[in-house]
Formats: structure tokens, sequence, C-alpha cells
């Protein structure tokens, strides 16, 4: 700077110029793109602002330039400044969304805004989001609000979305990134859920409209009837026909014949009776947009039953429990302890989140994103590996060859559903029988590798290929177990562990002396090296901040886990406190 700052007044119609930018920043000047591609965020960010602060006018000009590129009046209508920013087409096709919530115990905030109907096709998404008057990104609500209309819409279509929220400043922290265009939120999980079910509902009741009209123009079958709803506009399209001369390079041949993409074609769809009541909308919807797949997933009966079964199945009690309950700590590898009111329980995480895991996977199915693998996992090593760790005592001299036999047909088995498992299940299978992705059931989640040939041999072995809803339910348990949370396989490095894990590494060195323990415990103070340590320590971290929030947001319990150990009830507080007073 050549001066120090000085105040000035910035009355109506004042102009503030930014020249020669990052001229003595050769770095910070050479990151720039050229002129038109910044030009390009420029407008972006501008219309954004515009659709958001509706009492402001806006206008964006590039130099020289003659006519602004976005221009807005200062107005009492949110949708009338998307119509003039982002067009007609955009604003016809946005519907009103409203959520709130007041309760301290999940999340208080307000949200307002709009969202596309289930008519509306871009190629990309749009998703425009304000926190408290500041525009930021919401990755985590994006992916989630994305595979909602992916589930509901067809597949090349991307949504409009526009929506602001408020909460308390309390709730949010700004400093996340250098830009602040990224936030992060308190109990985000249960205002994205809120925000889900709201676009889910508002989504459904869009759709159901659209399928009610197509249904009343599927019922005009005879040609009378479209003749005599066309009259009118033949009549008043006659004039307008005669004084308005065609180009002969634009006249198109048809065939009158030929019925593709006229409303006829529709009108004389036949139907039998025993047809459902969305069959003749679902006609019409495929011959306007084919789908890639004969139908939706969620439409798969199968997967209805079995997310049927995990709805019957819930335990209300222990429902609120989980939703409800505090986390206290470990106790060992598996258990935790949790506080419910004035009761302690035992929880084993595993089973815990291998039941989480396997109902998440059930309610996005066929929706997944992928995980890519580093390096290509080769199937047949993979179920070699298991099959070797399982150690069957099988009555064979040469059992090495039977288990090279075992995991050759078991991959070329998977390789022939390679298609299927890509396709429904996320599980990424090339020609060479390598493992190179995987489905991501979770957001911030992927998979425990230590587990993966477990997995594979899950895969070739444990699953009915014959039937629909058993293979479907097969491979989802199989996966619900490889990225369900297990414990490191290092020894724990705290309390116990620790003696336990010199006695070994002294037994592997031959200087172990079974009789003197107290020279062991003598050495504890010298500890373990500092990966297993980092490992329990992300272990206990990810069951306290990840597995946790995640069960209290989605999380069905079944009955069976009261009685199987899973989940187990301690004592109350209160006869705990009468112990301890008595001790």
């Amino acid at each position: 700077m050549e001066h120090e700052p000085k105040p000035c007044a910035a009355v109506k119609g004042t102009q503030i110029m930014v020249e020669n930018l990052f001229c003595n920043m050769a770095t910070s000047k050479k990151a720039l793109q050229n002129s038109n591609g910044d030009y390009t965020k420029i407008v972006d960010l501008v219309s954004r602002f515009a659709i958001h602060h509706i009492n402001v006018s806006f206008s964006c000009r590039k130099y020289k330039a003659t006519r602004p590129d976005v221009h807005t009046n200062v107005t009492s209508s949110r949708l009338d400044v998307i119509r003039s920013v982002y067009g007609v087409a955009v604003a016809s096709n946005l519907m009103e969304i409203e959520a709130a919530d007041t309760s301290p115990s999940t999340s208080v905030f307000e949200m307002h805004g709009f969202m596309s109907n289930a008519t509306y096709t871009a190629k990309k998404m749009t998703m425009i989001i304000f926190i408290n008057d500041r525009l930021v990104e919401w990755s985590a609500l994006k992916k989630v609000i994305e595979v909602v209309y992916t589930k509901k819409v067809h597949k090349a279509s991307k949504p409009f979305v526009n929506i602001s929220i408020v909460l308390p400043p309390g709730q949010i922290d700004v400093n996340m990134h250098a830009t602040k265009k990224e936030v992060s939120i308190l109990n985000q999980e249960a205002m994205i859920e809120q925000i889900k079910s709201m676009v889910e509902s508002r989504l459904r009741s869009s759709d159901e409209a659209q399928s009610f009209e197509e249904q009343q123009t599927a019922r005009l079958s005879s040609p009378s009837q479209i003749n005599t709803s066309m009259k009118a506009n033949l009549n008043s399209k006659a004039m307008e026909s005669r004084s308005k001369k065609v180009a002969v390079h634009t006249l198109v041949r048809t065939d009158s014949s030929d019925l593709t993409g006229r409303l006829h074609a529709c009108g004389q769809t036949k139907f039998d009776g025993h047809t459902e009541n969305g069959a003749c909308s679902n006609a019409v919807r495929s011959s306007a947009s084919p789908s890639s797949y004969p139908k939706t997933a969620a439409d798969l009966t199968s997967v209805q039953e079995l997310l049927a079964v995990i709805n019957n199945d819930c335990d209300p009690a222990m429902m609120d429990i989980v939703r409800h309950c505090t986390y206290i700590g470990m106790t060992d590898d598996v258990f935790v302890v949790l506080q419910h009111h004035t009761h302690l329980y035992l929880a084993n995480v595993v089973n815990l989140s291998k039941e989480l895991m396997y109902q998440q996977f059930l309610s996005r199915f066929a929706h997944h994103n992928a995980i890519c693998t580093s390096d290509p996992l080769p199937l047949k090593d993979l179920i070699l590996l298991a099959l070797k760790e399982d150690d069957i005592d099988l009555e064979v001299n040469d059992d090495d060859n039977l288990n090279e036999k075992t995991a050759e047909m078991m991959s070329e088995l998977l390789k022939e559903k390679a298609d299927m498992l890509d396709e429904f299940f996320g599980i990424n299978i090339d020609e060479h029988g390598n493992i190179c992705g995987l489905p991501v059931i979770l957001d911030k989640h992927t998979p425990n590798m230590d587990h993966i040939h477990e997995f594979a041999l899950c895969l070739g072995n444990d699953v009915d290929w014959e039937d629909e809803k058993n293979c479907i339910e097969g491979v989802s348990v199989a996966l619900g177990y490889l990225y369900a949370v297990h414990p490191p396989m290092f020894p724990n490095p705290f309390g116990d562990g620790l003696l336990n894990y010199l006695k070994v590494n002294q037994l592997e060195r031959g200087t172990f002396d079974r009789t003197g323990l107290d020279a062991i415990n003598n050495k504890v103070e010298h500890g373990m090296p500092s990966h297993p340590k980092k490992e329990w320590t992300k272990y206990e971290w990810k069951i306290q901040h990840f597995v946790f929030p995640s069960l209290r947001n989605f999380f069905k319990p079944p009955v069976s886990m009261a009685t199987d150990g899973t989940f187990v009830k301690v004592t109350s507080l209160e006869r705990m406190n009468k112990l301890l007073g008595r001790c």
C-alpha cells in the first residue's frame, strides 16, 4: 500500500474500481484464469446473492458490453428474482419448502426456500445455500438431496435447490475454510435428516400430481375425443399459420402412419384388467424418457420386503434408548457404556454397526456413490487367504490343492455376476477378477480392509444367487460386516493390553521367562509402538463421534438385540450410588 486508508462517504452512486490485481504477486496472478472464466464465476456469485437479498438491486455487466448479464430490481417475491436471473423454465418448476425444529436436544433451526419438482430437467445440479445470510457449500446435505432426487426422478435429471437456514450463532463454526465457503454445524445429522424428510415428502406429492395428469391424458383413448380437444388449438392457429411464412429448409417430412411421439399412441395403449394403478403413468413416462434399467430399485419387491422386515422388527423401547442415550466410554474392545435416564447399558459396537450398515445399504439400494480401491484386489487370492485362515478340517491329504480349486471356482462365479454386482450393489469387479470399487454406505466412512478377504469368501460361499430376495439380503449382510466398526488388529495398548503386548513380544524373541513376571512389570513403562496407540485412539474416536451419531439418526434396533447380548442393561444410577456409598 502506498498510503494509509482514510474514511470516505459512500453515497449513492459511489464506484469502487480494482485494477492491476496481483500485479506485484506473480504466483497469485498466474493462478488467475482468463477473463472469460473469471467473469463466469462472478456472474454465478452475483446471481446467488441476488436471489437471496431481494431487497437489494443487482446489476452485473461485462466491460464494454451493452447489456447486463444479471439485472434485478427490489421486489417482495423471491420467485420473481429467480425468474429474472435463472429463467422462466426454472421458476415455473419450483415448489416452496419450509422446515423447522425448536427442540434443543436435536437441533434448533428454521429453513425456507424453493426446490424443483419432478418434471424439472437439467444436466447440472444447482444448489444455493445461505446459512445466517452467509453463502456456503454444504456437501453432506447436497449429497443427501441428490440421492433423494435420484430415487424419485429420472437419473439423468439434476435438481435446482435454493434454501436459506437460520440457526443460533453458537451452533455454527465458520472458521473451517480459508475462503469461509464451508462451515461446521452442530447436530448436522439431525438437521439433514429433517430436511431430507421434507424434500422427500414434497417431491412425492409433486410426483403424484404429475402421475394424475398423465393418467388423465392417457384416458383419452378414442380419436374423436382427441380431435375434440384439439379443435380449439387448430382453429386458433389457423389464422397465425396463414400470415406466417415458413422457410422451406425448416419443413420436416412426416409419415402419417407412424404414431411415434403422437398423442394417439399414448391414447391407444391397451392395458389389461390386472394393471396396477400407476401402470398407465409409468408407460407414458417410460416412452418419454426410457431408463437404463427396467425399474427403480425402490420399486423392487424384494427390497421393499426386506425394509418392511426391518421396520416391523424394530424394538421401540430400545430405539428410544439409542436415540436419547449419552455415551460414557468403552469397557473393552467391543463393549461401550451408555446412560439413558437413570440406567446404564452395555452395547456391542461391532454388532450395532454391522446392523446399521446393513439397514443403510438397503435404504439406499442401487443408488450409492463409488469408492475406488488404490490397487486392484484379486478375488482368488483374497478367497484363498480366507480359506487358510478358517483352517477348515477337511479329511483329505492335499488341503492346499482343494483350497486352490475352491478359490478358483468362487472367483469365476463372482466374475460372472460382475455386471449385477456393479449395477445394484456398487461392487466393481473387472474382467480379470479384481475388486476395483466398493459402494459408499455412509458419508465419510470407508470399509475396514482388514476384513476384505472374509468379505470375498462370504460373497462366493454364503450368497444364494438363484433367489432375488435371498441374494440381496446375502450381499447386504456381507457388506454390513465389511463396513462395521471392528477393533484394530493390534493388541490394546491401554491397561492390561500393554502387559500382554510385552509378553508376546518377549515370547517371539525367545527372552521370556515365565517365572519372571516382575521383570516384565518393571518394563511396562517402555510402552508400545506409537502406531497401535494411534489406531486404538482413532477407533475410540470413531465410535463416539461417528457410530453413535449415525445410530441416533438412522438405526432401527431389532428385537433380537435385547436377548443376544448386544444390548444389556447393567444397573441404575441410584443402585450404583448406594453401592458406592457402602464402599
